[in-house]
Formats: structure tokens, C-alpha cells, sequence
């Protein structure tokens, strides 16, 4: 995909610069903030005062040093260049002076071209395959990303020590607490935390003003409730948009809910599996296929109302699934919350309404146009343009090859026999055997040029260090286990 055919598909979707323009200046704007993800997922960025905000910028962009970027380029070829979507400019709801941000795509200063390793091209590029299969015109996409919002959390690892500890005023763990003050109960016990009322739910009134920074940014908001963990679990669940869209909506909403929270004194945390015993923050991927406005997933006749198009695309989420994992849950933490009796899903089956599945069909309407997958098993730790794009690529290959998915299951997975959980294909239970998984199996994710092996390669390359620096230190849990070995 050109930098011609992006800024029309660009000015289609949303404001053209000049309404950017004349927004920040009739918003009182001081401040324009240049927003661009690293290869990771986190957010980047930088600054300029208002009076830089030209159409120029929009088409010349403004450089930086893309050698300091995590997975980017190297010191002698660190120029890179950021060029604004103006259909992301929104007044930022959480900074005290006045500031617009704008989220920006990545390119290469010398050929013009988009930089292969800025994941938001991935994803551009991910949507431009779909089009050019003929299969559909577009996918929606639907993230559930839960998270932890806690009170404190300190951390440290040295050469002689390394500990954790985090507390919340919520935690059950705080009900016996005499800290010189009187106590007053209500908390959720371990894995009761889905959905008491208050004042059981402590967090209600703190994730409604996280709700209203999210509308003022721009983002659809469905619901919102506290999730089945004790010490302040939360989903916030957004309205579906296109795959691009929402992964550019995903990143402002972990921006917003770490931002609010922080201002209120709280820290939020979207990592995994940060409480041993209870349940994992999962991100729950709700994802369709449509043909301008038809619902390529629903048919009348199939099972749990599944067109034969979403039983193949089912069957190529499946059986990607170990190489997918490696963008989708791609910390060593994501492997702590895939294991049984968590709401994780570890089986690589599907099923209408069985949240032990790994794919899931939503039965609450029999409305075609709400006919969809969800996806369980990946995490809000990953880079959602990565693990998006990933997640087409390989529901596309099951479309193209017609791959039959295993015969949904419509039990407890985990309460079946062992005779029979032995049978069943699972979730890597480890980084290392996800990242063995996508050397081994990335063709489909090359169609079309969405993903490249020098991406794949970087990314492999930076994951097998973090694997490595994990493998390398001693645990606190060993040394309860041998130190009197």
C-alpha cells in the first residue's frame, strides 16, 4: 500500500487537515501531541506548539530519531519521519494544557514509503489483503480488555534479592487489616469480584470518570463493571470498529485508563496475571467479516447460526493459534493466565455460549447483523495492530484453504476426564513454545506483504531475550522450594 492510496483512505474515514486545523484552534488547543507506536505496543511521543499544526505537516510529517524506538532502525540509518491521520485528532481529556493528539503512521524519509516495521501499516495493510481477497470489504473487531486497578505495586530485582508486592484497598487480603483506622469490609473474595453492587464494588464512581475521559476522547463506550478478579479487576467494553480503528481506539484506551487512574492516585495494570490465585486480565476478541452490508458470518442453517465462511475462518484462528499467540499473549506473564480454571481458555476448540472454549460464539441475539467469534485467548499486553493483523491473516488462510475446525464441544472443557483432555489440541504453555511456533509456522501471515520476515525476525529476536532474561534469575517461589536443598 502507497503513501497515496493511505492519505485517501485516510481523508474518507475522518477530518481532512484543514478541519483538523480549524478544531485545535476553535478548541483553544496550545499543544499538538504526535502519537506513533513502537514495535511492542507501546506509545510514543513527542510535541509541537499549535502554531506548527499546518496541511504541510500532514504531507512532509516531522521527523525523529527512530534508532531509540524499541524494534526500529539502526543508529546510522535513524531517520524516520511521522506522518498525522487526521481522522485520530481529538482534544486530549487528561492533560492540564490544552492539547491535541493525533496518532501518526511511520515512513522512511529516503523512499517515501511506509517504514515495514511501524505495526500500523501491519494492520493498513492487513485490511488492504482482506480487500483484495474478494472475500470481504471489511472486519470489525470488538476487544474486551480487562484490567487491575490497584492501590500500590512495588517491584525490584537486584543480584541478591527480588520480590513484588501489590496492595489494594479492595484486595480480600486487606479484610483483617488494622492499620489504625477502622475497617470496613466489603470486599469481593477470590473470584467473586463479577459484579456486586457497591460497596462491595469500591471502584464504581472512578471507573464511570474513566468512562466519561474515554467518550471525550472520541471512543464509543457499550458498558463498563468490575470483572470476576478480587482487588479491583474492571472491563470497560468499546463499541466494534474497523481493524485499524480500533487498534488506534485501543491504544487511547489504555492511555485514558492509566492516566485517570494515576491523577486519582491508583495504578492500573493490564499485565496478564498480576495476582496469583485469581483470575488473569484476558482480552476477549469479538471479530466479524462483512461484505459492504451483509454479515459474512451468519447463516440461518449452520451451527449456533455460523456461515461455512466463519466455520473456516474458525478453523484457521485454530489451528494458527500457538504462532498467533506469539503476537497476541507475547510476555512470559501471558502464559501465567493460560492455564485451567481461570476463564483462560487453554483448549483450541470452539463452542456457542462456553467460556472454556477458545473460541466462543456469542448466542445473547439472533440478529444476523450480531452474528460474530470471540477469540479468548489473547491478552491486552500485546500490540493490538500486530495482534489484530495476525489474527486476519490467519482467519483468512482458513477461508482460502477451508479449514474445518475441530466438532465444537458444548461442555466444560475443564471438567472432562484426562483420558480425554489428553486428545485435545491446546495453547502453548509457554513465550518460548508460542515464539517456536511462529518460526515454525508464519506463511500465512507473509500473503500480500501484510507481515514481512524482517519483522518476524525482529520480533523473534526481541522475545527470545525476554524469555532469556526470565530464564536467567532465580523465582521468589524457589527459594520456599529449595533453599534447604
Amino acid at each position: 500500500m502507497g503513501k497515496v492510496l493511505i492519505e485517501e483512505q485516510i481523508v474518507q474515514e475522518g477530518m481532512t487537515p484543514k478541519e483538523v486545523i480549524a478544531r485545535a484552534h476553535e478548541a483553544g488547543v496550545a499543544i499538538v501531541d504526535l502519537r506513533f507506536v513502537d514495535l511492542l505496543g507501546t506509545w510514543q511521543h513527542f510535541s509541537i506548539p499549535v502554531s506548527e499544526l499546518s496541511e504541510k505537516l500532514f504531507l512532509e510529517g516531522a521527523g525523529f530519531d527512530g534508532s531509540s524506538i524499541r524494534g526500529f532502525q539502526h543508529i546510522h540509518e535513524s531517520d524516520m519521519i511521522l506522518i498525522p491521520d487526521p481522522s485520530t485528532a481529538v482534544v486530549d481529556p487528561l492533560l492540564k494544557v490544552p492539547t491535541m493528539s493525533i496518532t501518526c503512521s511511520v515512513y522512511d524519509p529516503v523512499t517515501g514509503q511506509p517504514y515495514s516495521r511501524d505495526p500500523r501499516y501491519v494492520a493498513q495493510k492487513a485490511e488492504n489483503y482482506l480487500r483484495e481477497t474478494g472475500i470481504a470489504t471489511v472486519s470489525y473487531w470488538g476487544p474486551e480488555a480487562e484490567f487491575y486497578i490497584f492501590n500500590s505495586i512495588r517491584f525490584d530485582q537486584d543480584s541478591h534479592y527480588g520480590f513484588y508486592f501489590i496492595d489494594s484497598e479492595e484486595g480480600i487480603w486487606n479484610s483483617g487489616n488494622d492499620g489504625g483506622v477502622p475497617n470496613l469490609g466489603y470486599r469481593p473474595r477470590f473470584k467473586e469480584g463479577y459484579f456486586p453492587v457497591p460497596p462491595t464494588d469500591k471502584l464504581q464512581d472512578l471507573r464511570s470518570e474513566i468512562v466519561q475521559n474515554l467518550i471525550a476522547a472520541g471512543i464509543d463506550v457499550e458498558v463498563h463493571h468490575h470483572e470476576v478478579g478480587t482487588a479491583g479487576q474492571a472491563e470497560i467494553d468499546m463499541a466494534f470498529k474497523s481493524l485499524t480503528r480500533m487498534a488506534d481506539q485501543l491504544m487511547m484506551y489504555k492511555y485514558v485508563v492509566k492516566n485517570t487512574c494515576y491523577q486519582k492516585g491508583y495504578v492500573a495494570t493490564f499485565m496478564p496475571k498480576p495476582i496469583f490465585g485469581d483470575n488473569g486480565s484476558g482480552m476477549h476478541v469479538h471479530q466479524s467479516l462483512w461484505k459492504e452490508d451483509q454479515n459474512l458470518f451468519f447463516s440461518p442453517e449452520g451451527y449456533a447460526g455460523l456461515s461455512d465462511l466463519a466455520r473456516w475462518y474458525i478453523g484457521g484462528i485454530l489451528l494458527h493459534s500457538p504462532s498467533i499467540l506469539a503476537f497476541a499473549a507475547p510476555t512470559t506473564n501471558s502464559y501465567r493466565r493460560l492455564v485451567p480454571g481461570f476463564e483462560a481458555p487453554v483448549y483450541l476448540m470452539y463452542s456457542k455460549r462456553n467460556r472454556s472454549a477458545c473460541v466462543r460464539i456469542p448466542m445473547y441475539s439472533n440478529n444476523p447483523k450480531a452474528k460474530r467469534i470471540e477469540y479468548r485467548a489473547p491478552d491486552p499486553s500485546c500490540n493490538p495492530y500486530l495482534a489484530f493483523a495476525a489474527m486476519l491473516m490467519a482467519g483468512l488462510d482458513g477461508i482460502k484453504n477451508k479449514i474445518e475446525p475441530p466438532a465444537p464441544m458444548d461442555q466444560d472443557l475443564y471438567e472432562l476426564p484426562e483420558e480425554a483432555i489428553t486428545k485435545l489440541p491446546s495453547a502453548p504453555s509457554s513465550l518460548a513454545e508460542s515464539l517456536s511456533a511462529l518460526e515454525n509456522d508464519h506463511d500465512y501471515l507473509l500473503q500480500g506483504d501484510v507481515f514481512t520476515k524482517d519483522l518476524i525476525e525482529t520480533w523473534l529476536s526481541i522475545k527470545k531475550k525476554e524469555v532469556s532474561e526470565i530464564n536467567r534469575r532465580p523465582h521468589p517461589y524457589e527459594f520456599f522450594m529449595y533453599h534447604d536443598a
